[in-house]
């Protein structure tokens, strides 16, 4: 088979060459003869497209662009990072600019100037428009979840008495609508407390007037516990006239309006609720006026002067020796709120058994004593040092009991035998031996 020269496909030329001898013959059928065409369309094609990166290259070899650039590189690529167009169309510059391609924002050193927001755009928020500021949003608290919250902190806050501490931590919570509701809980604990947390209490409604509560809340949470009073005698029998001290406590530190009262003129249906706003209204009408309601509660605890306390202690044991009610006994002795001082107790409960007559005095004072050690009431510490206090000044109530001697050692064997007292504080128990009977001069 002869190669045609001017094409250097041997199958190509193969198949002109029959082609071409069935033309002559003149025994081309119609397939065969658009065969013909189309091939001789395509090697026109062909030759056209070679001819178009023949004049590019050369147009490029002039300007020097081809220096340095792979002759090897597929379809006749000068760079691998070349962004100019490879069609030969175009002035030969870059691209959009050089700011086109996959991962470019833009030309180098381009600012973008900010762009007016399009209302036509789907994600167009008019209420977003404007500054942005962020802030931490605390979800308000549920009304479920209220007194779980706030109670440990007015429990808290009765043991160190700080209000700012409390001031703090209410701000940290968004009660909301709920926030008149923090005062009703304050006084509710505080009628199952103390007296010493009523008067903490009304310091602190006094100290949150006008920063977290506004007197709208603190009347809607008094109006609260007066609808609530049925509920609450139920814990506490004497909170209508608890809350109505505290109603008069807050008119006169002026976190209530003074036409509080008048509001309900009339309009009380609940028994209990009339018994505190009359309650109420009879401490403001009292002499000294609201002068005299800063001691509502009284003065609690350690502020009250020792000889205050020892009166106390001295009713309560007297009280007892009469009634025998050691739950009465217990009760006031809480109530004094000085569990540092107990030791006087004891003290003042060794001397009467000392100056009484018989042995009656002396069981019911080991009653007593036994009852507070079993519930803790009084520590061994307050017991001890009660003891140690009749022992030392022993000398001196020898004059006025000369047999106070043997009557402390049967005191304290008992007490021993009682479990009120340990074997070292009865080993501790000075005898007549040891401390001789007090000197008495002769009578003329």
């Amino acid at each position: 088979m002869k190669l045609n020269q001017d094409c250097p496909d041997p199958h190509f030329s193969g198949e002109e060459d029959a082609l071409n001898d069935g033309e002559i013959n003149g025994n081309w059928t119609p397939q065969e003869k658009a065969l013909h065409e189309a091939r001789l369309k395509a090697k026109a094609k062909r030759r056209q497209r070679k001819s178009s990166r023949n004049s590019t290259s050369e147009s490029l070899s002039e300007t020097g662009e081809l220096a340095g650039g792979d002759p090897h590189s597929p379809k006749g690529k000068v760079g691998a990072n070349d962004r100019k167009s490879r069609t030969g169309k175009g002035r030969g510059l870059p691209k959009k600019g050089g700011a086109g391609g996959k991962g470019v924002w833009g030309a180098a050193g381009m600012v973008y100037e900010d762009e007016e927001p399009d209302a036509r755009d789907p994600n167009y928020d008019e209420s977003s428009q404007g500054d942005t500021v962020y802030a931490t949003v605390m979800p308000e608290v549920d009304e479920k979840e209220l007194e779980k919250t706030v109670n440990p902190i007015v429990r808290e806050y009765f043991e160190h008495g700080d209000t700012k501490e409390v001031q703090m931590l209410l701000k940290e919570l968004n009660l909301g609508s709920h926030k008149y509701e923090f005062s009703s809980l304050a006084v509710s604990l505080a009628l199952e407390g103390k007296a010493s947390h009523r008067e903490l209490t009304s310091r602190l409604l006094s100290d949150l007037s006008g920063k977290l509560l506004s007197q709208s809340d603190l009347a809607r949470a008094f109006d609260k516990m007066l609808k609530e009073l049925p509920d609450l005698i139920l814990d506490t029998p004497e909170a209508p006239q608890m809350l109505g001290q505290f109603i008069a406590r807050a008119i006169a530190d002026h976190i209530l309006p003074m036409s509080f009262l008048d509001c309900y003129k009339g309009k009380v249906d609940c028994d209990h609720a009339r018994v505190a706003l009359d309650r109420a209204a009879v401490l403001l009408r009292m002499k000294r006026e609201i002068l005299r309601l800063d001691n509502v509660w009284g003065v609690g605890g350690g502020q009250r002067p020792v000889k205050h306390l020892i009166k106390e202690m001295n009713l309560l044991l007297k009280e007892y020796l009469t009634s025998g009610d050691v739950l009465e006994a217990e009760h006031c002795l809480r109530d004094l709120e000085v569990p540092h001082f107990h030791h006087e107790l004891v003290y003042e409960a060794v001397v009467m058994v000392l100056e009484s007559k018989g042995d009656a005095a002396s069981h019911a004072i080991i009653k007593l004593l036994q009852t507070f050690w079993k519930i803790g009431l009084i520590t061994v510490d307050q017991m001890n040092r009660g003891f140690q206090r009749v022992y030392d000044e022993l000398p001196e109530i020898s004059l006025d009991v000369p047999h106070a001697h043997s009557m402390i050692e049967n005191f304290v064997d008992l007490c021993h035998q009682e479990s009120v007292i340990t074997k070292q504080l009865r080993d501790a128990c000075p005898s007549r031996s040891v401390c001789p009977p007090p000197y008495l001069p002769n009578k003329l």
